[in-house]
């Protein structure tokens, strides 16, 4: 299996830690008030375009240039075309880029540099950014700058109106990872004090660092338990069970690590939970809540909390504006938004028929159980059903090869999805008899 291609996350990770002192140093400038506005939206741009060309090399030509032209149509058009407009160019630029990653992979049978990889994860981290910006100059949230290049204003006022926009797309503390920073709290940080406080922050930081530690710990022994024992290739019956747990495992502790650094690093340059100050904006919400996603019994509630500011961002772009089928068309655009390799398109609309199974099936037990041992015995046998079927979908969505997902679908691990597509249907039936 070729899954290690998800480990190149960690020189994502040396580039993120490269960039604490600069944004401590953006925290402690904004504190002293050391800082115009102007100053400080210039810093965070310029730090951010130098972190691209440090991780992406030349690659970082394919960031900045749908980031200019997003800008250049925010400017352009009126805010009731501005989504629609640079959704389409985003995304049409973003598919481009990975059909070129899907022509070296299968087509060439190469495999791409690091760099590549790293600037395809930047780009969908910019098309979260260009799309909550339309959609807030759309929904009335932000300010609109339409007709701002086509005003008689001199070349310096165009500059200075396009460049909150420039540096919320590529300022660094999010150029490579992090939650979803909304324009509202951004542009409010920027222009306002700095409310995080040296104390405050240190032991903020110091907690995010033991957590990072200690999951970097546990991956050491994953990574020997999973390079010591049987593949899917070689695994046996049930053997090939603990293979798929044991290798989502290593998945999740990569991911956890990953976004417990992103925030930290937000953190540091002022854009966490304490800097929220924006009256009726929902509240910073971290990727990562390892316990409930660890403890959950039910696919509903793993899936919001999973990547929880890509989840929020799926839920407003695509299922709250969807008529018809809204769940299905959230997954299938997430799959679009990840590439579509053949591993991406089963795993998320396998992903979608569990999610359906799972609501089916928990508001439907919900109405016999009454006794609590009985409750206690539905709640386990659900959590390691869970926990299995989302290490089945991990899997999926993770390999690369087609050879590889055939190996996943012929081996005793699906039993776990297929329980409950057969309780999907049955459950189904039995409400349309009902109805």
């Amino acid at each position: 299996m070729d899954w290690l291609q998800l480990f190149f996350l960690q020189p994502v990770s040396l580039y993120q830690g490269a960039a604490f002192p600069f944004a401590l140093l953006f925290n402690y400038l904004c504190i002293t008030d050391s800082f115009s506005t102007h100053a400080r939206y210039l810093f965070l741009l310029v730090g951010g375009s130098a972190l691209a060309v440090a991780a992406m090399g030349s690659f970082a030509v394919l960031v900045f240039t749908p980031a200019l032209c997003a800008v250049v149509l925010i400017c352009l058009l009126g805010p009731r075309d501005v989504h629609r407009w640079t959704f389409l160019f985003q995304m049409s630029w973003q598919t481009l880029c990975h059909l070129g990653l899907h022509y070296t992979e299968y087509y060439l049978q190469e495999a791409p540099s690091t760099r590549f990889y790293i600037t395809l994860s930047s780009l969908m981290l910019l098309t979260q950014r260009v799309t909550s910006l339309s959609l807030d100059i759309c929904e009335g949230k932000a300010e609109a700058a339409s007709g701002g290049i086509r005003s008689k204003s001199s070349l310096y006022e165009h500059l200075c109106k396009a460049l909150p926009y420039f540096s919320y797309l590529l300022f660094f503390p999010a150029l490579l990872g992090g939650p979803l920073c909304s324009f509202q709290r951004f542009q409010a940080r920027v222009q306002g004090p700095s409310s995080l406080y040296p104390r405050h922050s240190f032991w903020a930081l110091t907690w995010r660092g033991l957590q990072i530690l200690g999951l970097e710990c546990l991956k050491v022994v994953m990574r020997w338990v999973v390079s010591t024992g049987a593949g899917l290739t070689d695994c046996r019956q049930l053997q090939c069970i603990f293979v798929m747990w044991s290798s989502a495992g290593l998945f999740k502790l990569t991911y956890y690590s990953h976004w417990i650094l992103d925030d930290s690093l937000l953190h540091a340059a002022g854009f966490g939970p304490e800097s929220d100050q924006s009256p009726g904006e929902k509240g910073y919400i971290p990727d990562a809540d390892i316990w409930t996603l660890e403890t959950t019994h039910k696919i509903s509630l793993f899936t919001r909390k999973w990547n929880q500011s890509t989840a929020r961002w799926l839920r407003r772009l695509i299922f709250q504006q969807g008529r018809t089928w809204p769940l299905m068309q959230t997954f299938v655009f997430s799959a679009w938004w990840h590439g579509l390799h053949p591993g991406q398109v089963f795993g998320f609309l396998c992903w979608a028929v569990m999610l359906e199974a799972d609501y089916l099936i928990h508001t439907r037990v919900n109405l016999f159980i009454r006794s609590w041992p009985m409750w206690l015995l539905y709640r386990t046998l659900t959590w390691a059903h869970t926990q299995l079927i989302i290490a089945y979908i991990m899997l999926a969505v993770e390999v690369r090869s087609l050879s590889a997902l055939w190996l996943l679908c012929n081996s005793y691990n699906s039993v776990f999805p297929t329980v409950y597509c057969i309780l999907l249907f049955l459950l189904v039936k039995r409400k349309h008899k009902f109805n």
